[in-house]
């Protein structure tokens, strides 16, 4: 069977769905695993898991860091 054509995957204007793993989440943060694991579990922080594997999709991480900001702003 013949893979989807480019156009399925990835349309032209649309952002390309970047996902990230725990330690990248750890670095950009600075923060350690049971830290980011405990965002995750709280819901602050939004994740797919893939198999066994956890991944974090880059908007969610944007998203995260964004209301963090807001609510120091209030």
């Amino acid at each position: 069977m013949a893979p989807p054509p480019l156009a399925v995957l990835h349309t032209e204007g649309a952002p390309v769905l970047d996902l990230l793993t725990v330690p990248q989440v750890m670095a950009r943060l600075q923060l350690g695993r049971s830290a980011v694991y405990d965002l995750l579990r709280s819901g602050q922080l939004a994740s797919i898991t893939l198999g066994r594997a956890r991944r974090i999709p880059t908007h969610a991480l944007t998203d995260f860091i964004r209301t963090r900001l807001e609510q120091d702003a209030s």
